[in-house]
This record gives C-alpha cells, structure tokens and sequence, in this order.
C-alpha cells in the first residue's frame, strides 16, 4: 500500500507520471562558467588537431602558429623598426574607434527614427520603403559610392558602418513600438492622457527592452561590416590586418584578426547585456 501511495503521488493522483517542469533559468555563475571554460578549451583543442591535419594546416593556421609567430611578429617593441612597434595594439585600437563611432552615432539616430516611423504613420510611408531597400544591399557594394563622396579618410569607414549599423537597429526599435499592446494605449485615453504622456510613460517603457537589443544587434553589425569598411583603404585596422595577410598568405596574421574581432565583438555583447540587466529590473 505504501509503494501504492508514492506511485500515485508522483503521478498526481491520476495514475499518469508527473512531468517535471523545464527549468528556463541560466543556473548558477558557477556552473555556467565552468561550462563556458570547457566549451572553450574544447574549441581551441578542435581548432589545434584540424590544423594538424596534412593538407589543412597550410590553410587553417593554428594556435601554436599565431602564439609562435604572428604575435611575436605583432607584438615586437621595436625590434625591426619604430613601425612594427606594438603594430597590433594600433591596429586593434583604430578598429575598435571606428566601430564605437559609427555604432554610437547610428545608434543616437536609429531611435528617433524608430518611433517617428510607430508613430505617425505619413512619415512611416515615406521612411520605411528605403530603410527596407538599403538594408538588403550588401555594405561592399556601398564602397566606391562612398568612397567617391567622401574619400578615403575615417569618415567613409565610419559613414560604411553607420549605415548598416543604423539600418538594422531602426526596424528592430520599430519592430518593439509596433508590437505595442494597444490595450495599455486604450487604458491610458480612457483615464484622459495626452498624447504625450503616453509616449512617455506608455511607449517608450515597453520598447525599451527592444531599444537594448537593438544595441547588441547594431555591435555585432558594425563589426561584420569593418573589414568592408576599411576596404576604403588604411594602414592600421583589424581589417587592413586581415586583407595584408592574405595577400602574404600569412594565414596566422589572418587567423589572429579574426579572432581579435570576435573578442571585442564579445566584450562590447557582454557589457550591453550587463546593462540591459540592470536597466530592465523595473519589467
């Protein structure tokens, strides 16, 4: 009878088993880390045995080439020439100004934009058929065009990143004002509040989440966009980096862009998820 009891209790009282409820949750900071850690120790071990491979390594440099050879090379204090002086380090820094100017003016005016287009539905019809036509044309394709008004300097490679940047975090802020519950809309007329007041306190509360994802979607953008946008032609730039080596076919030089970029683009997401953390306690 006993046995009986618990059986029925596990199932509900029903006779059917009781299925436990998925757990949504990120888990403990250490367990996630520990898995981060192995995740990546696991990658890097992938990435060392492929470059082993006869064939493959030619192409696909691997971790002992980048540590043995181009960040000695990168990384010289002068060894070979005031030139090559921590070449790295510049070419890290000129790429990580480029992609925060772009992304920080694009982002200051994706958001107006955004809430002009939800909310008035004239300047939508005017504004939405070109942000949804140049958001499908590739940045290269942008680059004589801009070169040619512009130049070579800074302003083309950041007016390259800027439009992308911009382009994609306008429809997502757009997206969040359209998909507003028109319930609260409703609630906030019937107690008699203006339009404005509901702009403020009904509008742009409920996009705000939307406004922060657009913020990481613009930074993974901008930093997709930057080897197109240094393509305009520079000396120093992770994308400038990149292009040299290929030309060189110094695949370790190439392979240490690349991930160069991938860091930056990870530390610029983890601290915008930070602060959307913390700025959407109040939801």
């Amino acid at each position: 009878m006993e046995e009986l009891a618990k059986k029925l209790k596990k199932s509900g009282g029903n006779g059917r088993q009781v299925r436990k409820l998925k757990d949504f949750s990120d888990g403990s900071s250490t367990s996630r880390t520990v898995k981060n850690v192995l995740s990546l120790l696991g990658g890097v071990l992938i990435w060392w045995l492929l470059s082993t491979l006869p064939g493959v390594g030619v192409i696909l440099a691997g971790p002992q080439d980048i540590i043995n050879k181009a960040l000695p090379e990168l990384l010289n204090n002068g060894a070979t020439g005031e030139f090559e002086a921590y070449l790295l380090f510049k070419h890290i820094r000129w790429s990580f100004q480029r992609v925060v100017l772009g992304w920080a003016i694009a982002f200051a005016a994706s958001i107006p934009t955004a809430f002009l287009m939800g909310w008035y539905r004239t300047f939508r019809d005017i504004v939405d058929p070109w942000v949804q036509f140049l958001r499908t044309i590739p940045p290269i394709a942008l680059i004589p065009l801009v070169i040619l008004l512009m130049g070579t300097g800074e302003q083309a490679k950041i007016t390259v990143i800027f439009i992308t940047s911009f382009l994609v975090m306008t429809v997502t802020i757009y997206q969040g004002v359209r998909n507003l519950d028109y319930t609260l809309v409703k609630a906030a007329y019937t107690f008699g509040a203006s339009d404005l007041s509901i702009f403020v306190r009904v509008v742009v509360p409920y996009s705000f989440p939307f406004i922060l994802t657009a913020a990481r979607l613009g930074v993974s953008t901008a930093l997709t966009t930057l080897i197109a946008a240094e393509m305009t032609g520079t000396f120093y730039g992770l994308g400038s980096m990149i292009q040299t080596a290929q030309i060189y076919f110094r695949m370790d030089k190439v392979m240490l862009g690349i991930i160069c970029i991938g860091v930056i683009g990870f530390v610029l997401d983890r601290l915008l998820l930070l602060a959307e953390k913390k700025l959407t306690r109040w939801q």
